[in-house]
């Protein structure tokens, strides 16, 4: 059985809060901070692929609906979801929570600060090396399904209005995950088993609550299913850009296999034709290579690759 001792992800040096470096004034971002600037194409909200969750599950609508995800997550990497079913009530309040615990006094939110060693708790992640760039924002990071893989310092000690809230969010967002997983395997013709025997019917999510400085659901395929998919459905890299007026809150939901478990191209994508083009791979190896290196766009995924 899976615990949190043995579900650790890796580590991440301890940084400055960007809220407390806020309140010192210090009247410019510091250069740790900056980013070259990247001419990357810019996307118009119009532009971005919608996907509607009740379509697929009507047949009258399911055919041309599952071709719209299919291209979505071929060409794109990513969809907006509505009709997804998730109760609003349960956003908002989640939203309001994240940001209420964003602005607690510094006393409190370190009793949460990631332990050495550890990559779960407020801070950042993916520091790896003291030279490198931060990103400007905090965050607060935790695993939160299934329930025996939570460190007892972190979400069980939240407070309540918190603790509750979150609890309502992570079952929905989990259960929306599995439903999402399903058609993505219908629009691919994988054997019905194949998702649910790599997810083993208790999908592992973690979630990441951010801050940055001053109603659909946005998914995004991760590397994980780019490997399940052989390479079909393509991984996209997400970058966030800051405001310099107003703060931004985001609350990312991450669903994989169990910590136990092990990722590998689905059997009925491999063929002659088409060689795996990643190998085997643990869970828990993944997710250690993951933590113990900078992020840097997919240079991880490509060590995966045959």
């Amino acid at each position: 059985m899976e615990s949190a001792k043995s579900a650790s992800l890796g580590s991440s040096l301890l940084v400055p809060s960007v809220q407390e470096l806020i309140k010192t004034e210090i009247g410019a971002v510091p250069p740790r901070y900056l980013r070259p600037d990247q001419d990357q194409p810019i996307v118009s909200d119009a532009d971005v692929p919608i996907v509607d969750l009740g379509k697929l599950v009507d047949e009258a609508t399911m055919d041309s609906e599952l071709a719209i995800l299919h291209s979505a997550c071929k060409d794109w990497g990513f969809f907006q979801l509505v009709n997804h079913g998730v109760s609003s009530t349960v956003v908002d309040n989640m939203k309001t929570q994240v940001q209420e615990f964003f602005n607690l006094p510094m006393e409190e939110k370190q009793k949460f600060w990631q332990s050495p060693g550890e990559v779960e708790g407020f801070g950042q992640s993916f520091v790896v090396s003291e030279e490198q760039k931060l990103d400007w924002a905090d965050l607060f990071f935790l695993v939160t399904q299934p329930p025996q893989l939570r460190k007892p310092h972190l979400l069980p000690k939240l407070p309540l209005p918190f603790r509750d809230t979150l609890e309502s969010y992570s079952l929905e967002v989990k259960n929306l995950a599995g439903k999402v997983l399903d058609q993505m395997a219908k629009a691919l013709q994988m054997k019905p088993e194949e998702m649910k025997d790599i997810f083993s019917g208790n999908i592992r999510q973690t979630m990441r609550m951010n801050y940055y400085p001053p109603c659909a659901f946005v998914v995004n395929v991760g590397d994980i299913v780019e490997i399940i998919t052989n390479g079909v459905y393509r991984s996209i890299e997400h970058r966030a850009t800051v405001n310099s007026e107003k703060e931004r809150l985001s609350i990312a939901s991450f669903h994989s296999p169990r910590f136990d478990g092990e990722i590998y191209p689905a059997p009925s994508l491999v063929s002659g034709e088409t060689p795996a083009l990643f190998r085997n791979v643990s869970v828990k190896e993944f997710f250690k290579g993951l933590f113990s290196r900078e992020l840097q766009g997919k240079c991880y995924l490509d060590t995966l690759r045959i």
